[in-house]
């Protein structure tokens, strides 16, 4: 018979083997960056020597880093189960409901267990984020932010934070509480709306919180942009830049918005700065390129391939959560004995027990991914762009300072993205 302690060791036992495992695929990829000196031949025509060891450099700074990251997180989720940390937590937050006045029922106490826990998540982070903003990355060139910049989108995130999963936490326990036998498919129709109307408001509302979005000013690239939207029948809605440079001179862009609102975001830093004396930023044709490629994952319908596997995923979540959660056992093995709280039971259930789970539907997910993004390059390729998204990957791996080479065992677990040296490979090829 399965009892708590069963459960309670399981649980500590998964928690390592997940750890020892990514431990392991880290120590590989560094043994790769310690041994590969030289540039590859495939970009040798393109990365120089001096590039190429500081991104050796950088992604070993990188990997020291995730090592030290990796140990101290599952130190940190250790004494979380070891020492009951979750029941204390709740504890804490009906002693703070009780010295407040107020009522002491579930949903008061589960919102303010949430608030509780993400004040101490951002408290017991907050030295990785601090070094990672300014050792790490200040020390290769990346960090763009002052300190005052960093504390207040500490803040501003700790508040959005809260201010969205409070009272979707209330709902949710409430849908629970009044759902009856399936009040799974009500709260999976219910995270569906969610996760569509987040898509949805984030950038509009959000993201500007933390960055500044202006229209992509009137000029030569704009008009390529928009010429080539309406020529694939591309639903372009709105053309934005973003002041990504404040933050951090990594460049990014991407798509967003549903049906005919689509709208495109470029990274400033995305950009060639003509001011500026260096070769930082691509040209319009290469970002042209990039964005061929952008168009390829909504010619495939990549984005509602994967909603639609979020949503089955979840379904089934829910569905095993709905047989679990009642469940004694569980609890007890959090020293939950006396109550069973409907945010504990999804946390032990959707976090713990569902953790193996999780690792291999991400596996697969990450496979997936990686299909997406080669079908994408072919995609740009096939309007002729294969030349320029060639040369846009090398100038983004370079302005990144992205090292090129990986173990296949890492890559394969970890990569969304294929690594660049498959990536270049795929685009010689004709299917």
């Amino acid at each position: 018979m399965i009892d708590e302690t069963f459960i309670f060791h399981g649980i500590f036992a998964v928690m390592w083997l997940e750890y020892l495992w990514e431990s392991y695929l880290t120590y590989r990829q560094h043994q790769v960056y310690k041994t590969v000196d030289a540039v590859p031949p495939e970009l040798a025509d393109n990365i120089n020597e001096e590039t190429f060891q500081k991104s050796r450099a950088y992604a070993l700074d990188k990997s020291y880093f995730s090592m030290v990251k990796g140990l101290y997180s599952i130190t940190l989720s250790s004494a979380m189960v070891w020492f009951y940390l979750q029941f204390h937590f709740w504890e804490y937050s009906k002693q703070l409901l009780r010295s407040m006045s107020l009522p002491m029922n579930e949903l008061l106490i589960s919102c303010t267990f949430m608030i509780v826990t993400n004040s101490i998540n951002m408290v017991v982070h907050m030295p990785l984020s601090v070094y990672t903003t300014f050792v790490l990355e200040e020390k290769h060139g990346f960090n763009k932010q002052t300190v005052g910049f960093f504390i207040k989108d500490q803040i501003k995130s700790f508040l959005v934070t809260s201010v969205i999963m409070v009272p979707l936490t209330a709902m949710a326990i409430y849908i629970i509480q009044i759902g009856g036998d399936y009040f799974f498919v009500y709260l999976w129709g219910f995270a569906m709306i969610v996760l569509l109307f987040l898509m949805t408001i984030y950038p509009d509302y959000i993201a500007p919180i933390f960055d500044k979005y202006t229209p992509l000013p009137e000029g030569e690239l704009r008009s390529n942009i928009e010429n080539l939207a309406q020529e694939l029948k591309f639903p372009l809605y709105k053309l934005y830049l973003v002041e990504g440079s404040k933050r951090s001179v990594h460049s990014n862009a991407y798509f967003y918005g549903f049906f005919k609102n689509k709208r495109i975001v470029l990274f400033d830093t995305l950009l060639k700065d003509k001011s500026k004396d260096d070769d930082k930023g691509c040209e319009n044709d290469e970002i042209l390129a990039v964005l061929s490629h952008e168009f390829g994952h909504w010619q495939y319908n990549h984005v509602a391939k994967n909603i639609l596997i979020t949503q089955v995923n979840l379904f089934f979540q829910f569905f095993a959560f709905g047989f679990l959660f009642k469940y004694p056992v569980l609890y007890h093995a959090f020293n939950f004995h006396h109550e069973q709280p409907i945010i504990i039971g999804l946390i032990i259930i959707l976090q713990f027990v569902f953790s193996p789970y999780h690792t291999i539907t991400s596996f697969f997910m990450t496979m997936l991914s990686r299909k997406f993004e080669f079908q994408a390059d072919f995609y740009a390729k096939s309007l002729g762009k294969a030349a320029y998204l060639k040369k846009a990957l090398i100038k983004l791996h370079k302005d990144n300072l992205s090292f090129p080479v990986y173990d296949w065992l890492y890559s394969s677990w970890n990569h969304s993205h294929p690594p660049i040296l498959e990536r270049l490979e795929a685009l010689k090829k004709d299917d």
